[in-house]
């Protein structure tokens, strides 16, 4: 009877191996294997990944270690055979990067190219180590794991292959294992480790170069948050150049206070200051610099407020910059309430709760006790806690007060409605009852910014990010009044340009906040709030007509728009900025008119006021991280000069860090 390489290793002095009675034996292992064992793969989409064990279990095999009598040999031969040549054949030492036997997709056996090179490689091998088979157990556990460690995947299977032992005349020998790829210093588990960033941040395109004769009409509406600055503040500070589309300019213009003019009362608002100065970054266009203002509250007036802290305790808040520093900052504004003010707190982590019932903000310590006893654990029911929320802002409802929800979060919801879409549409469920909505992020890795911009902005709401305690004195002090007390609601700009005087025209920023034409007279679309003393910056970069700064050509067949009703009476204006309005409490809106007119134009940039050229700046700037073709040849080392000349009054810093954030972006940038 035929013996084959099974009946060989029974013997007590098997011969050399016969690589060509190896392969068949690992056809009929892998045969015998199909037919045993085929509900372990079923299914399978792919190899099974290699095991040191497998590797282990074969040597063991080929010494005879669980054939050492005939009866275990004839009972276990074929199914551990069987077991190991599954491992071995799909990923291991004998698998196609390595063998000459692999399993194609439909099961069958075929010969590899790469298979015949090892077998070259195997037979050039000397076979002089001739060592004990104690250090040969040694050695073989050693070289498995250190291989396991430092060979990369790829090379896996051929330096597995070397260090297999071969067998002859009873004794074991170890073949040389291949010395480690170049470029590989240490196991992968020694080497540290990023950290996973699962940031959701909104993609956006910049505001294009628009002509005005095809689209005279830009549409917007007013936000005041400031998000990005801070965002950018922490990416800079970390020696990380921010990634662009968490670069949006108008926060980060917006997240200084300027001194803008405001209005005379609070019959009006806010006032309105349009300037028109010459580009710092291109001699042949001009900035249209649009102001707005918003009356100040004055505290002896100070509406009483109804608050509810809608806080995130869920697992991933348990963060030094997390939920300790939301402890910190919310104690800041606590200490600011009086008897008139009402302070209740909600939590959400796997389910919502309160935590504190409405408590007159002059019971200090029992709000701060409450907040004191918060702990992080749980997953993230956030819908769940802004229905709590707003069921507490609704029952408590101060007539002619503040009704906020202030809801504190990294942004990650994970129970119940989690999509932007399902929020979106609770949110704007819940502002009818004319509670308004404050979002304040916390910590890094696991930010949900484009959620949190979603729901304040369809809240009627503002948004924060808060990564310092100084950060939170400035959002929840020392504008605390613009952030908590809204003077206008559902703010919107609409600017038209005249084709006689502006060729063309950009919006820098606000791309997130667009509106259709359409969308400034229908009251029913919700824009941005303002709050008490709050200012607002807008800025566009227009090109003169005539201006060889033009990057459209004028249509063959187009023509100029013209005024019918007034002719060429409006031939020297460069716009006509309108700003439409409701004041809180109201659903039909108010409308402010500005003309745009050589009178309103600055001879030189040097000639603007202090807070015109920082904030000018500070656009720059932000276009410069957003990598802007406009500013790409402008050099940080202007953005300084200018910020530097317009530092003016600067009581708290914020301008003297936004000068050191330059200076650290101008090192990082290998670009500029």
């Amino acid at each position: 009877m035929a013996r084959d390489e099974f009946d060989i290793l029974r013997g007590a002095q098997p011969p050399r191996p016969d690589e060509a009675a190896r392969e068949r034996t690992l056809v009929a292992a892998m045969e015998a294997f199909d037919e045993n064992s085929s509900a372990a793969t079923q299914g399978s989409s792919g190899p099974v990944r290699h095991s040191t064990r497998a590797t282990r279990l074969w040597s063991r095999i080929m010494d005879r270690k669980f054939l050492s009598t005939p009866a275990i040999a004839s009972v276990l031969a074929l199914p551990i055979a069987g077991y190991a040549a599954y491992y071995l054949l799909a990923e291991g030492p004998l698998s196609r990067g390595g063998s000459s036997v692999f399993v194609d997709g439909g099961g069958r056996t075929q010969a590899g190219k790469a298979g015949e090179r090892e077998r070259q490689e195997t037979a050039e091998i000397p076979r002089d180590l001739t060592v004990s088979e104690p250090a040969v157990e040694q050695r073989a556990a050693e070289e498995s794991s250190t291989l396991d460690a430092v060979v990369p995947q790829a090379s896996a299977p051929m330096a597995q292959t070397r260090a297999l032992r071969d067998v002859e005349g009873g004794a074991a020998k170890l073949s040389a294992a291949p010395p480690a790829p170049a470029g590989i210093v240490a196991p992968p588990d020694m080497l540290p480790q990023a950290e996973e960033n699962r940031d959701r941040i909104e993609a956006f395109d910049t505001n294009p170069v628009k002509s005005v004769q095809e689209n005279p009409v830009s549409t917007f509406s007013i936000d005041v948050d400031t998000t990005s600055y801070s965002f950018v503040r922490a990416s800079l500070k970390n020696g990380i150049l921010p990634q662009a589309d968490t670069v949006r300019v108008e926060e980060m213009v917006n997240y200084f206070p300027y001194d803008w003019k405001g209005p005379e009362s609070a019959d009006v608002p806010f006032n309105s200051t349009v300037s028109v100065m010459p580009t710092p970054w291109n001699e042949h266009t001009k900035l249209m610099h649009v102001a707005i203002k918003g009356y100040d509250v004055q505290p002896a007036v100070r509406p009483a407020s109804n608050l509810v802290f809608l806080i995130d305790t869920s697992g991933s808040m348990n963060q030094p910059d997390k939920l300790p520093l939301l402890k910190s900052a919310f104690r800041l504004l606590v200490e600011r309430m009086t008897e008139k003010d009402t302070i209740s707190i909600v939590t959400y982590a796997g389910s919502a709760g309160t935590v504190l019932e409405p408590t007159k903000g002059s019971e200090k310590s029992k709000i701060l006790a409450a907040l004191d006893r918060l702990d992080a654990g749980g997953s993230t029911a956030g819908e769940a806690g802004l229905r709590e929320a707003y069921r507490l802002a609704s029952e408590n409802f101060v007539e002619g007060g503040v009704n906020r929800v202030l809801l504190a979060t990294d942004g990650d919801f994970n129970v119940g409605q989690t999509s932007d879409e399902d929020l979106k549409r609770l949110i704007e469920d819940k502002r009818q009852s004319d509670v308004f909505l404050s979002v304040f992020g916390f910590g890094r890795g696991n930010y949900n910014d484009q959620m949190m911009q979603t729901i304040a902005q369809n809240g009627n709401g503002t948004a924060a990010y808060i990564d310092t305690l100084a950060e939170a004195e400035k959002t929840l002090v020392q504008e605390a009044s613009s952030t908590l007390f809204p003077i206008a609601k559902d703010v919107k700009i609409q600017v038209e340009f005249n084709p006689a005087a502006v060729a063309e025209y950009r919006l820098i920023g606000y791309e997130t906040r667009a509106l259709a034409r359409e969308d400034f007279n229908n009251d029913r679309v919700d824009a941005g709030d303002i709050g008490s003393g709050h200012s607002v910056t807008a800025i566009y970069e227009i090109t003169p007509a005539g201006s060889p700064a033009r990057m459209i050509d004028d249509l063959r067949y187009g023509e100029a728009a013209t005024d019918n009703a007034t002719g060429i009476a409006h031939g020297e204006e460069y716009a006509f900025v309108k700003i439409r309005y409701k004041l809180p409490g109201e659903d039909i809106s108010k409308l402010i008119e500005t003309p745009v007119t050589p009178a309103n134009e600055i001879a030189s940039l040097a000639q603007a006021s202090t807070d015109q050229r920082f904030s000018v700046a500070v656009a720059a700037f932000g276009q410069k991280l957003r990598n802007t073709d406009q500013t790409a040849g402008f050099g940080y080392d202007r953005i300084t000069e200018i910020a530097t000349a317009a530092r003016g009054a600067d009581p708290f810093g914020y301008r003297a860090e936004f000068l050191q954030l330059v200076r650290l972006a101008s090192a990082l940038d290998t670009k500029r």
